[in-house]
């Protein structure tokens, strides 16, 4: 729910209300229902809100605490902040609202830095300590909610959406070599706290930012996860039983806590139609659902609504089904990067896009089924890496998925931008860190920590967001995932992967959906590249700013554009695609913005 945005300056001039207002402008679709700013002298806050707990004007931001001296902007759902008003209440505290904001306010007076610690959910949020003039940010363990930064000599600028800091101007829209490395490695992943741009930055998921009116500046992470097993050991059926459980309540509460009706988006995947059904089992009554479709390839089918329409016929649910030929993906596709806060390499972040814009037409909340692949182990490189015999960690990580090596990299990219294997160098460090008992411990550690942040998780919130929907993902509740990581990886490999889920399922899906192998929101247009797409690539790729910004390397540049269809990671993207996506996004997000 919602857009922010604030600046606090350092050089003694009041905050630019202009440049927060062209930041709340750039968020307006993330927010479509209020705007409001707030200003203390060098410090300035705006807000676009998506009402979605408590609907009153209490609830609108900035939200400002005139008795304690703060003042909020935030973006999320705190799914426990009804317990957690109870017991700021029972200190002594007074609410004047209904919602989960203000418990952050007074979170903050109680516990301090502790407050992030003690919230259940997705969230980013900035709050003015006018008392201590401090500006204190944070962001959720797994970074569903997005925070970005830019940091200048004059002040620091923060918001939802790189869109609104390079709207505000100033940025430096250099590109970073190594976040580079890294976006084309890890199929688009860049690791915060590093963006494409070398003057946006972001806060990693699971730390906290404190800015004192000084420039004072200190960063620390509040959460980490333990991927070791259980002092006690537990028994298959102990564990399935604990996830069971632990799942249910996490799309029970997911759910509850919304003051509008709350829905799913229905792939056909095991995954999403698992959420209705536990949705279903919790008593939820009229449960609306919505599946997209694409047209077919010769090598691939454009929908999964053969196995939708099981699970929508079994529940009763009210379903709705859109399906969206080629040519208006490819009229669509210019709107769809415009939204992209960062560029996105995954063909279903345009499915997304699309969908979205019918479901928000319809509801507000929807509940997703990101995060069940890398938290029960459920892609097919996981049984690849684990009977990998030779190398280390990050060695047969790589081998199994990574999109292209380091030799490849550097045919690939422009001389200016060569250099050493720095992604590599990040990921072994973060596969050989403490607290991850066995190889795919620390890979799926690695996945649900690092790599889903920056893919799937990011591609949903961004893609929704953009029509004011807000999406929520139940399978990174942080207890349940806290549960998984430390169930044996075999258990949740067996079966082809995600064994506890399919075990689970038995009985309330039925058994084609559990068994099907395993897919992937399809869009074999931007998989399979031909005709107009084709030409809007090699027209991308071939243009005088293309040419002129040098990222790529003109020989294998001509090899991918005589065999466009032909050229695959290891995870199945398209090589094209890639490189024209960075293209598009750089021509038609940076180029024209304000100088740094």
């Amino acid at each position: 729910m919602c857009g922010i945005c604030g600046e606090l300056r350092l050089d003694g001039a009041p905050a630019d209300l202009t440049a927060v207002h062209s930041m709340m402008a750039a968020l307006a679709r993330r927010g479509p229902d209020h705007g409001g700013s707030y200003s203390d002298g060098a410090l300035g806050f705006g807000h676009r809100r998506l009402a979605i707990i408590d609907l009153s004007v209490r609830s609108n931001q900035p939200m400002v605490d005139a008795e304690l001296g703060l003042a909020l902007v935030f973006n999320g759902t705190i799914y426990n902040y009804r317990a957690l008003r109870a017991e700021l209440e029972a200190k002594g505290y007074r609410f004047f609202s209904d919602g989960d904001t203000e418990v952050i306010l007074k979170a903050w007076h109680a516990w301090g830095t502790d407050c992030p610690q003690r919230l259940r959910g997705m969230f980013a949020f900035a709050l003015w300590d006018a008392n201590q003039r401090v500006l204190f940010l944070a962001r959720d363990r797994f970074g569903i909610k997005p925070l970005y930064w830019s940091r200048q000599a004059e002040g620091f600028r923060f918001a939802s959406t790189t869109q609104a800091l390079l709207a505000a101007g100033g940025v430096d829209t250099r590109i970073d070599p190594v976040a580079l490395h890294h976006l084309f490695t890890l199929h688009a992943v860049v690791p915060a706290p590093r963006t494409i741009l070398a003057g946006v930055r972001k806060l990693p998921p699971a730390h906290w930012l404190r800015i004192d009116a000084d420039g004072g500046q200190v960063e620390q992470c509040y959460w980490a996860l333990d991927a070791t097993r259980p002092d006690v050991p537990r028994s298959e059926g102990d564990w399935l039983a604990a996830i069971h459980e632990g799942l249910r309540q996490a799309v029970q509460q997911h759910g509850e806590v919304a003051d509008v009706p709350v829905g799913v988006l229905l792939s056909g995947g095991l995954d999403s139609s698992l959420l209705v059904a536990l949705l279903a089992e919790s008593g939820v009554k009229d449960l609306r659902t919505f599946s997209v479709g694409f047209d077919d390839t010769p090598e691939e089918s454009g929908s999964e609504f053969e196995y939708s329409d099981q699970v929508v016929e079994r529940y009763g649910t009210r379903h709705c089904k859109f399906q969206v030929p080629n040519a208006q993906v490819l009229q669509r596709l210019p709107e769809a990067i415009d939204a992209m806060t960062e560029p996105m390499f995954g063909q279903d972040a345009v499915a997304f896009y699309l969908l979205a814009e019918q479901v928000s037409r319809e509801i507000k909340v929807v509940q997703s089924g990101q995060g069940a692949d890398e938290v029960f182990g459920g892609y097919f490189w996981y049984p690849r890496i684990q009977a990998e015999a030779f190398g280390s960690r990050v060695e047969r990580l790589a081998k199994h998925y990574f999109d292209r090596d380091h030799a490849e990299y550097l045919r690939m990219i422009g001389p200016a931008y060569a250099g050493p294997d720095h992604t590599s160098a990040l990921l072994a460090g973060l596969l050989e860190a403490p607290g991850a008992d066995a190889l795919m411990d620390a890979i799926l550690r690695l996945d649900v920590t690092t790599l889903i942040v920056d893919d799937p998780v990011k591609r949903v919130d961004n893609m929704t967001m953009a029509w004011g929907l807000e999406a929520r993902v139940p399978f990174l509740d942080h207890e349940l995932v806290e549960l998984a990581a430390r169930c044996p990886p075999e258990l949740k490999l067996r079966e082809g992967g995600k064994y506890p889920l399919k075990a689970m399922a038995r009985g309330l899906l039925p058994d084609a959906v559990i068994d099907r192998p395993k897919g992937y929101f399809p869009m074999p247009a931007l998989k399979y590249v031909r005709g107009a797409f084709l030409d809007l690539m090699r027209d991308t790729l071939t243009s005088s700013a293309s040419r002129e910004r040098g990222l790529y390397g003109q020989e294998y540049l001509d090899r991918l554009l005589a065999a466009p269809d032909m050229h695959h990671t290891r995870i199945q993207g398209n090589k094209l695609w890639h490189l024209a996506l960075l293209e598009l996004w750089l021509q038609r997000n940076v180029d024209g913005a304000p100088a740094g």
